[in-house]
């Protein structure tokens, strides 16, 4: 336990001094200085992220249905996906609308 936690204070202490000493530049990924860009950028990704996943998660929820058979556990869990996941894209697509109107109004 003593072993490990002076290895944690060793790398807490050595690994700025390491870092400055080797100069690394981040670079900004989304080319943007300012914070409405950043969260443009966010909004951008998690739609892309939902965009992908909502398919999927259709397809799986109808996977469960078509092989339930006699098992009422899986058509409820079928359908619970189907219908969860057409509940979280509606409140994605919303939330990106409304940042847009928001972002209209105040200029």
């Amino acid at each position: 336990m003593k072993k490990g936690l002076l290895i944690l204070i060793f790398f807490g202490l050595a690994l700025p001094l390491l870092i400055s000493a080797v100069h690394i530049v981040i670079h900004n990924p989304i080319h943007t200085p300012h914070f409405a860009g950043l969260v443009d950028g966010i909004i951008k990704f998690i739609f892309l992220i939902a965009v992908a996943l909502a398919p999927l998660m259709i397809i799986i929820g109808a996977f469960y249905l078509l092989t339930a058979g006699a098992n009422p556990k899986r058509v409820e869990t079928g359908r619970n996906i189907i219908l969860y996941t057409v509940i979280g894209f509606t409140i994605i697509l919303l939330g990106r609308a409304l940042v847009y109107v928001i972002q209209n109004i105040l200029g």
